[in-house]
């Protein structure tokens, strides 16, 4: 699937991952490939991106994340890379 993670500043990170967990609201979930649609919102806490054996985590404040069409995306109000 195809993932975005962008700040208004800038964006951290924008390719293909096998699965994404992130930071709800009321708990950390997980997307994998086809998830069915979904909004939700985000709070603070780690993202993290798998793609084959590669990690890539990044701290996030809050936001959105949107999942359609085999496509996550996700809209952070601040973020930093671990």
């Amino acid at each position: 699937m195809n993932v975005e993670l962008v700040t208004p500043e800038q964006k951290l990170f924008a390719g293909t991952a096998d699965r994404v967990q992130m930071p709800g609201i009321d708990g950390m979930f997980e997307v994998l490939d086809r998830h069915a649609p979904l909004i939700s919102a985000l709070k603070g806490g780690r993202v993290k991106i798998t793609t084959g054996k590669t990690v890539k985590l990044i701290d996030i404040s809050s936001g959105f994340a949107e999942v359609l069409n085999n496509n996550v995306v996700i809209l952070a109000e601040s973020a930093v890379e671990v």
